[in-house]
């Protein structure tokens, strides 16, 4: 899988995603800014990995169906919390689960939502 992670997460995500075989490269080795990521994401076919709660309302706004999002919610994520969290999710979330999907991951559940969602949704 392909991943672009976001400048509110560790670029050791990055770097953990990497060591998993998975095509991963953080905002800040690309020099990107938000508005650049998605843009970036797309052409390049990659989810974005963040825990910046806009992502969802921008991708609400734009009416968006092809992109993916794993969005990191509840606030004050530790580097170790968010790893084990996100292995947790890939051991149950398969490429074509992520295709077209936000993916909230909570400290408790992880939730799939189809895109396009009607802004103000999470």
């Amino acid at each position: 899988m392909k991943f672009l992670i976001d400048m509110p997460l560790s670029q050791d995500l990055a770097a953990w995603l990497r060591a998993q075989g998975h095509d991963a490269v953080h905002a800040i080795e690309l020099s990107l800014d938000a508005a650049a990521i998605l843009a970036r994401a797309k052409q390049e076919n990659r989810t974005i990995v963040t825990a910046d709660l806009d992502y969802p309302r921008l991708l609400a706004l734009a009416q968006e169906r092809e992109s993916s999002l794993i969005l990191f919610r509840d606030g004050n994520w530790g580097e170790a919390t968010i790893i084990a969290r996100m292995e947790e999710g890939m051991q149950r979330i398969t490429p074509a689960d992520l295709a077209r999907r936000i993916i909230v991951v909570d400290r408790g559940r992880i939730r799939m939502r189809r895109l396009p969602v009607s802004p103000g949704s999470d």
